[in-house]
């Protein structure tokens, strides 16, 4: 056989050896496999919640009232803001704030609206509107009421008991009647600035001219 020239072809021989020490038996040694589990994929990064709605004072007394169905021709916050404006403007022009919401005739629906809505437009006159609208207690105005022991829901109507207005009067009138319209005791002051009136379960009526508000006596 004629030699070769050149660069020889390298043969490259893998051997594959398993297992080790001796006293081997000389057979087929088959290669060892090792199997790796794949790592496990790496978890998004989470995603931060939203931030909470934060309501303004209007919008919290609006989703109120139209959660309870209260007003639903109207727009509650703006009622209750136009009844904290003229409470405001007439505390500054020197008028009973009690006086007007008092004789306001605020019906159910209403008086829920502002007893939820001022303390969060105008807490300033919260004990306001809870005094008159919330307290159970009612202040009676200008007007001529029958005496009843249980006047209940009647507007003409006034429990007997101690009555006081205190604020600042001109020209206040007021007078206490028998059943059949006779005078009992009355009063008139061109000035003041506190009167009290004890009503007797025996008076038929009770009337008052001038004199603002008049809340019962505790």
């Amino acid at each position: 056989m004629r030699a070769m020239r050149g660069v020889g072809a390298v043969a490259a021989v893998v051997v594959l050896v398993s297992g080790c020490g001796g006293g081997g038996d000389g057979g087929d040694a088959k290669p060892t496999v090792t199997s790796s589990s794949p790592s496990a994929p790496t978890a998004p990064s989470s995603v931060p919640p939203e931030p909470p709605v934060v309501l303004t004072a209007e919008e919290k007394v609006d989703a109120l009232a139209e959660s309870e169905g209260w007003l639903p021709d109207e727009v509650a916050s703006a009622y209750v803001a136009d009844i904290c404006d003229t409470l405001t403007s007439r505390e500054e022009s020197g008028a009973d704030p009690v006086e007007w919401l008092t004789l306001d005739k605020t019906d159910g629906e209403h008086a829920a609206v502002l007893k939820a809505g001022v303390p969060l437009l105008c807490p300033e006159w919260s004990k306001t509107v809870t005094e008159v609208l919330g307290s159970g207690v009612r202040f009676y105005s200008d007007g001529t009421y029958q005496v009843k022991s249980k006047p209940g829901s009647a507007a003409d109507a006034i429990a007997p008991g101690a009555y006081r207005v205190v604020v600042a009067l001109e020209d206040c009138y007021w007078e206490r009647t028998s059943k059949g319209g006779e005078i009992i005791d009355n009063g008139f002051a061109t000035s003041a600035r506190d009167i009290t009136v004890t009503i007797a379960p025996s008076d038929g009526q009770f009337t008052a001219r001038g004199c603002g508000v008049w809340k019962p006596v505790r």
